[in-house]
């Protein structure tokens, strides 16, 4: 537990941290109010098309997850924007976001992959393509879900588009007033959140959580004393702990391909829930109300479980 700090540890561990995180919120609420202002919601939601019109979700769902394969809080601002004012319901703002984990999954894929490649070698193609079929898998459920939840999406007739020049401009203007008015907001609920969490980081709280997860997992004992080390280090430490550790075991020949994938996929499925809401929640009680951010995160992350421990369950049984 770490409670004394100087200022310059203070502004690395606190300040720049959370300037960085509002500038990358601004940078989304300017681009997502941008695109809805010139009308081209309707344009970026062509690679969703089919999903969609099976799901019956609505072309701002297609915009975000359009929009997902490059920007997350982008893809989040669209929805919560559209959901402000009233253009999709709770229903379809809570199965969009869900929706959106296959581009979310592409989104975070290079830099995971160059990560995860040097040290478990061979072992990443098949760890990769395990947890993209989970993310897959999830999106084809919501689709499926939204078909029968959702009523079919009516027709509407395409806008005339006004010349390019004057778009820009007007779209500009309106952007801005727009983004003026949500910063503020979103300003008012990050900071403090943020500043909480960490609070809860320096006394301790969460370290206390994932040392009581990782101290409670009897139920794993199906795997070996040295892919439960995995899975502790992966869910008491950072993601990159527990895979140093496997590719030192894995280089030693102490463990196989086989083992090192599950004691990955386990501590996956052990040390989202508790990370979810220390890095999660403060952005996205930003950009959505709390009250909402968190019942995103619950569903989110229930999805996520559910369809990691299918794919796990399902190699356990196939290899």
């Amino acid at each position: 537990m770490e409670t004394a700090f100087s200022l310059p540890q203070l502004w690395h561990h606190l300040g720049w941290p959370l300037v960085r995180m509002l500038i990358y919120i601004s940078i989304g609420l300017l681009f997502a109010n941008f695109i809805e202002a010139l009308n081209w919601t309707r344009k970026i939601a062509f690679i969703a098309r089919p999903l969609t019109k099976f799901a019956r979700l609505s072309p701002l769902t297609g915009a975000s997850f359009s929009m997902a394969f490059f920007s997350g809080i982008a893809a989040n601002t669209m929805l919560s924007e559209g959901y402000a004012k009233k253009e999709i319901a709770k229903k379809e703002l809570i199965l969009a976001n869900l929706f959106n984990s296959l581009p979310t999954y592409f989104l975070h894929l290079p830099t995971t992959f160059c990560i995860i490649a040097p040290l478990i070698k061979s072992a990443a193609f098949t760890y990769m393509g395990l947890t993209f079929s989970a993310a897959l898998l999830r999106t084809m459920a919501i689709s499926l879900i939204s078909h029968f939840l959702l009523p079919k999406q009516e027709k509407t007739k395409v806008q005339e588009q006004t010349p390019l020049e004057s778009d820009l401009q007007t779209a500009w203007q309106r952007t801005w007033k727009r983004f003026q008015r949500r910063i503020r907001k979103i300003i008012r609920f990050t900071v403090p959140i943020y500043i909480l969490f960490y609070i809860f980081t320096r006394i301790g709280l969460f370290d206390q959580l994932t040392h009581f997860m990782s101290t409670h997992l009897a139920f794993l004992s199906w795997l070996s004393p040295q892919a439960m080390s995995i899975v502790a280090l992966h869910v008491a430490a950072e993601f990159t702990a527990g895979l140093a550790a496997a590719g030192a075991m894995l280089a030693s020949g102490a463990m196989d391909n086989r083992e090192i994938i599950l004691a990955l996929l386990v501590g996956n499925i052990l040390s989202s829930p508790v990370r979810a809401i220390r890095h999660q929640f403060p952005y996205y009680a930003g950009i959505f109300k709390p009250g909402l951010a968190m019942q995103l995160i619950l569903f989110s992350q229930t999805f996520r479980l559910i369809s990691i421990s299918m794919v796990t369950l399902l190699y356990l049984l196939l290899t």
